[in-house]
């Protein structure tokens, strides 16, 4: 197998159980060693200098794949805190509140219960793809001797450390008189779909007065036997929706498995992700920052622009998907003087500024919940705050596989003979800020939406996605469409 097959972004990721398991003891503690180079040379810090923080997701194959990890990293000579059971965005903060030189993370987020994974930061944020790609390159060439003196160990409770934090954020942020119990009297449905996220209701929620008797899935189990730990998966929704509508709460969060990515509901179990999400993200961050830009992913919706731009005041920046592009393009917008608070993708990965960017599901519920406390005391709930979103009647992605060997060449020339095409129908409009693919829209009597034609980052296939704000519309959307795609036969649903 060639270690660079294992890229997935910015990540490492593979099958970890059976047969067919690519992440063995050896080839993880390759990546370590690659791991170890890659911080040295963006760190400027020697192995023998180095602490690096350790932890994993609840997945049946964390413990042994971090326990080849520490063991490497000690042979490395890299003094290790094993953080045990944690979530992604908590080893990030090891690095800021513990000064680990670099934190390594072993999770795989919501995919299935046989892969694993592993993401790396330093104080600088996660790694890149390119990082990645380095690392594994690295690692081709193992070599398991010692580097110096081995590595000092020490087991350390961070989670306990990161929930007091989170604890301390929302006794400031709502300023009760009961300064302890600032949720007293408000109720909130957790689920955690069985990853690490247990610990938010019962470490964060709790000990603050709330009312955590709604919450479900909170023991960490690797089987993931309830649904998947996914904040986009219906079957996942529709769970903590009537775990909400069960216990009369207030509010429901779910988290994925390794808590860099939420979702909530509001009291009636209506669901509150992806555009609504960013949009009640983006109506919290512009409260405090008037005319601030959000930046998103390409394809949120049309009522998402008006209700940033023109209900909220604000300015809607649309880039690429992958929740690193976006964050990135966030920081580069800032560097650049635009004032940029918050990027945020619609699988749920948000990250605001005021906490370096990072993309932590616990952190955006933390600010949502603070908020809704609040409106609580008027007589108020979260969705007020959304109402004037415009939602599409009807919205479908298709999926176009590119069968030929140069998908990335066939998959541009189709997205430009597309553009072309657009350019000339009647009733459709370009999109101004296509910064991914092509973004067209069609007017009352050609369907009344939009489209989005754009290649994969990882796979050979274009995704299609349609939006219309009539039913039918998107039905009239393919029609116009599918003389165009059927002249390519590379192409196949």
């Amino acid at each position: 197998m060639t270690l660079a097959n294992l890229k997935s972004g910015t990540d490492i990721r593979g099958t970890a159980l059976g047969e067919g398991n690519q992440l063995t003891d050896t080839v993880v503690k390759s990546i370590m060693v690659g791991f170890v180079e890659v911080l040295r040379r963006k760190t400027g810090v020697e192995a023998a200098n180095m602490t690096v923080s350790v932890g994993c997701d609840s997945r049946l194959s964390s413990p042994r794949i971090k326990k080849a990890a520490v063991e490497q990293l000690l042979t490395c000579g890299v003094d290790v805190y094993d953080c045990g059971l944690c979530s992604t965005p908590a080893m990030f903060m090891t690095t800021v509140k513990k000064n680990c030189t670099g934190a390594v993370q072993i999770t795989a987020s919501h995919h299935p219960s046989d892969k694993n994974g592993l993401k790396f930061f330093s104080a600088a944020g996660g790694f890149e793809g390119e990082d990645i790609a380095e690392i594994l390159r690295i690692a081709e060439s193992f070599d398991a001797s010692p580097y110096c003196e081995r590595g000092q160990y020490q087991s350390v409770d961070y989670m306990s450390e990161y929930a007091h934090d989170l604890r301390e954020m929302i006794r400031a942020g709502i300023g009760a008189a009961d300064y302890r119990h600032p949720l007293k009297g408000f109720s909130v449905a957790v689920d955690a779909g069985n990853g690490v996220g247990g610990f938010y209701a019962v470490h964060v929620l709790k000990p603050l007065g709330a009312d955590i008797s709604g919450s479900q899935f909170l023991e960490p189990d690797g089987h993931f036997p309830n649904h998947s730990p996914n904040p986009e998966n219906p079957e996942a929704m529709h769970a903590v929706s009537e775990a909400v509508k069960r216990s009369g709460a207030d509010l429901g969060v779910i988290f994925d498995t390794d808590v860099d990515r939420a979702a909530c509901v509001d009291a009636d179990g209506k669901e509150i992700n992806r555009n609504r999400l960013i949009a009640l993200s983006s109506a919290i961050v512009l409260k405090k920052e008037p005319g601030a830009t959000i930046v998103t992913d390409s394809v949120t919706s049309d009522g998402l622009r008006a209700f940033i731009e023109h209900t909220l005041g604000g300015h809607q920046y649309r880039f690429r998907r992958g929740y690193k592009n976006v964050i990135n393009e966030a920081i580069r917008l800032n560097q650049q003087g635009v004032n940029c608070p918050l990027a945020m993708e619609t699988s749920g990965h948000a990250a605001l500024r005021e906490n370096y960017f990072l993309d932590d599901g616990a952190y955006l519920m933390t600010k949502l919940i603070i908020r809704a406390a609040r409106m609580k005391q008027e007589g108020k709930s979260l969705s007020d705050l959304i109402r004037a979103l415009e939602e599409p009647a009807e919205t479908k992605e298709v999926r176009l596989h590119i069968s030929c060997e140069d998908f990335r060449a066939y998959g541009s020339r189709v997205i430009d003979e597309l553009t072309a095409w657009a350019k000339k129908q009647p009733g459709v409009t370009l999109a101004d800020d296509n910064r991914e693919g092509v973004r067209f829209s069609f007017d009352k009597d050609h369907g009344e939406g939009w489209a989005l034609l754009r290649l994969s980052v990882h796979d050979p296939v274009l995704p299609l996605n349609m939006e219309s704000a009539k039913k039918g519309g998107v039905r009239e959307i393919e029609a116009q469409l599918a003389p165009f795609f059927a002249a390519y036969d590379q192409l196949t649903e």
